[in-house]
Formats: structure tokens, sequence, C-alpha cells
């Protein structure tokens, strides 16, 4: 082998070593923490429950609940409930928000996901849970909250609470409550009605063939409040 092909088949100093793991021209490398987590997930999880995995992959999801959640990184359903994979149908926005039936406008991304848990999953259950010092609430009780970025969607997205805050003020469910507890809750409620509006929705809940429910967490004491259907209360479990 001459000089010149052992020079163009060895290493350089530093500029051809291996790049870390995820690496590119374009940035840096992938998040650590991930990769280390995927790690224990496979020795931990994803090795002892293979068989059942590979059954959801090959005869796919049949959950019977959708949960609709915010998407706050302190507040994980599947946590919550001690659940595993294809157990829960999971849908994750700002406040747990649900807006109301519209066929026309805007992309409808919480919409298009109840379509297919109902329709196509034909889910059973539908859990609408909010949970203690929710963002979203706080921005929208917020008189001096300015927008994040020239497009402020958070602070489109959470107009949809202002029929929420309306019923609040004139016929408080539970009164005396901390303002931003009463909010969380009222917006649970408001997502529940908002649901009622789609009309696959009202009709399979009319004929007992889907229940609606509503929920809240609380991240500090773990404490898990549903809703009672008769008067709208929340209760702990």
């Amino acid at each position: 082998m001459s000089d010149s092909e052992k020079s163009a088949n060895s290493p350089s100093d530093g500029s051809d070593k291996t790049p870390p793991t995820g690496s590119n021209a374009s940035g840096p490398a992938f998040p650590a923490d991930l990769l280390s987590g995927y790690a224990r997930y496979r020795e931990g999880s994803f090795l002892p429950n293979q068989r059942a995995l590979e059954d959801l992959a090959i005869y796919g999801q049949k959950p019977k609940v959708l949960v609709i959640s915010c998407c706050d990184s302190r507040v994980t359903p599947e946590s919550i409930f001690n659940v595993g994979p294809g157990e829960l149908f999971v849908v994750r926005n700002v406040a747990n928000l649900v807006p109301p039936y519209e066929e026309h406008g805007d992309y409808h991304g919480t919409s298009a996901a109840l379509e297919f848990a109902v329709h196509g999953l034909k889910v059973e259950h539908i859990v609408v849970m909010g949970h203690a010092q929710c963002g979203g609430i706080a921005a929208f009780r917020s008189e001096n909250s300015k927008p994040l970025s020239s497009g402020d969607f958070i602070g489109k997205w959470i107009t949809l609470l202002q029929p929420a805050a309306v019923a609040l003020a004139c016929n408080p469910v539970e009164p005396g409550l901390d303002p931003q507890m009463a909010m969380e809750f009222a917006g649970v409620r408001q997502s529940l009605k908002n649901l009622r509006t789609f009309p696959w929705v009202k009709n399979l809940e009319e004929n007992d063939r889907l229940a609606l429910h509503g929920a809240w967490f609380d991240i500090w004491t773990g404490k898990l409040k549903v809703m009672q259907r008769e008067d709208g209360v929340f209760v702990d479990v």
C-alpha cells in the first residue's frame, strides 16, 4: 500500500473521529438523558413485556378510555393511573381543553384525536383531567399575560376558557374555592360541555354507549379528585 493510500484510510487528528451518538453537522447530540432512559426502558420495561408489546403491534390498540390531559410535563396520565402500553388513548394540550364542534375553519388536532378515539377505537369512556398549578389557566386569569410570540397561539387557544369564566362568575358551583383551583375545575366542566356539542359524542352518551367524566390531579399532594355528575362538584377519590 502506498503512503497516499495509507493516509486516505487512516483517521486524521480529530477531524474524522466518531461523533457522539445522534450528533450531526447541524446541531448538538441527541439528549444523553433520553438515551440512558431508553436503555433503562429496554431492560426494565420492554424486554420483560416484549410478548405483550408484539401482540399490540400485530393486533393493534384497543384502549377503552380516552384521557384528555394537559401537556404539562408534571402530569402524566399513564403514571397517575398506573397503566401499561395500549391501555389508554391520551390527548394532551395546553390546559386540557376541548373546543366546540366545528366542521370548518382551522386545523383541529384535539377534535381529530377525539374523532379517532370514538369512531376508530370505539372507546367507552372519556376523561377530561385538569390539574393544580395549571399554567394555561394561570395565563388566562392573568391581566398582565403577554404573548410568547407574534403568533400568540396560547392566547388564542385559552380563549376557549371564556365561557367557563362567565359561568363561574354567574353561578359558582363550589363557592369559596381558591380562584385558581375554581377556574381549573370550571375548565374541565367547560370541556365536558364542549364534548357534548359533537353530535356523535352526545348520541353515544345518550344511548349509554359512551360515558364522560371529569377529574383533577394535585401535583403537590398526589391526590385525585373526580367530578360528580349530578352537581359538578369535585370530590376526593
